[in-house]
């Protein structure tokens, strides 16, 4: 590739400012493959760093961390995750996380804790483009019967796969799961592929609470209506077996705690305030056990590609909504105002 060529991408400059702009094409270097991308996801996260509220994103930045594509270009090594060897041609989505694989951290097993871990769209150029480069060994073969759309839903599922499994639920377990965003909604379809059948979702918006109702919740809670708390501890008997906060608002932290039966489990996953006071002498008394989860393991991609290969996840109108790479500002400012239609965006570049 010339070094002089370029490319279009989204280039954020600033809180609530991000631009459409003709940048220098990635050079990929001797263990990485060039993707000229398909389908890229806006997660979150994103959206608090286009708001100027996330440390890991310094503008100017092209963002981008959930994408499918296909390979245009490969290295010297090129073999991709689950051993295949990359060629051109073929179509990928990619793991975003980047890690040594050598510190204490990934010898133990928490690859997704690793001392130098970096993220694509965050700590390098990201996939809001037309072009990415990512280490081969980060990327994982999408069949040819999966969509471009389908495939970019790889790193959000890992994340929900992540927390679940640290929810430690199994058949016969409650769990309730605050927020019906696209985590939430991905933690619900993956508990019920583990065979839970009592799973109540709570968000303040009806739309994404039919969803939720659609995707098999044994019961919805209209926050905004109704004390959740409340309702859940009429609903299990005292109050659900593990909780999944997958909005991080202090008041929704709040009523994952009370919400959770004693000596029951809640996993904190969403990032929304930087610091929530807890009840302390509550948590104590009731032996409530609260866990982190940030990200996903090696293992909770490759489910997450499985799951979706299997059709277990498809990205259907109801919930989700394609727009144009060109759109993304848009977007952006729309999913921050809560205008959008759909509860989950992705870009099209093609």
């Amino acid at each position: 590739m010339s070094t002089h060529a370029e490319m279009k991408a989204l280039v954020w400059l600033g809180p609530e400012d991000m631009q459409l702009r003709a940048v220098p094409l990635p050079e990929p270097a001797p263990s990485e493959v060039l993707i000229e991308t398909s389908a890229i996801g806006i997660c979150g996260s994103e959206l608090s760093g286009y708001l100027g509220h996330n440390s890991l994103r310094r503008p100017p930045l092209i963002m981008g961390h959930e994408a499918s594509g296909r390979i245009l270009q490969t290295g010297e090594q090129t073999t991709f995750a689950d051993g295949t060897a990359g060629q051109v041609g073929m179509r990928v989505t990619f793991n975003p996380l980047i890690v040594c694989g050598t510190c204490d951290r990934c010898r133990a097993g928490y690859t997704n804790l690793c001392r130098q871990r970096q993220l694509v769209g965050a700590h390098r150029p990201g996939a809001f483009a037309f072009y990415v480069a990512v280490p081969a060994a980060q990327c994982w073969p999408a069949p040819e019967n999966l969509s471009d759309t389908a495939a970019s839903l790889a790193e959000p599922l890992a994340c929900a796969i992540h927390a679940v499994t640290l929810a430690h639920v199994s058949s016969g377990d409650s769990l309730l799961i605050l927020g019906a965003g696209p985590i939430g909604l991905f933690c619900l379809a993956y508990a019920r592929l583990l065979g839970i059948t009592e799973i109540i979702v709570s968000d303040m918006l009806p739309t994404r609470l039919a969803i939720a109702q659609q995707w098999g919740a044994s019961a919805t809670l209209n926050a905004r209506t109704s004390d959740v708390v409340q309702s859940i501890q009429q609903i299990c008997g005292g109050g659900a077996m593990a909780v999944i906060d997958a909005v991080g608002a202090t008041t929704t932290r709040a009523q994952a705690v009370q919400a959770v039966v004693p000596g029951g489990r809640v996993v904190f996953i969403g990032l929304h305030d930087e610091e929530s006071p807890l009840a302390t002498n509550y948590l104590i008394r009731q032996e409530v056990t609260i866990t982190g989860c940030f990200a996903y393991t090696h293992h909770d991609f490759g489910i997450a590609v499985a799951m979706l290969k299997a059709g277990k996840l498809r990205p259907e109108a109801d919930w989700l909504e394609e727009r144009p790479l060109a759109e993304g500002p848009a977007a952006f400012a729309e999913l921050v105002k809560g205008t959008a239609k759909g509860t989950k965006i992705v870009l099209r570049t093609k």
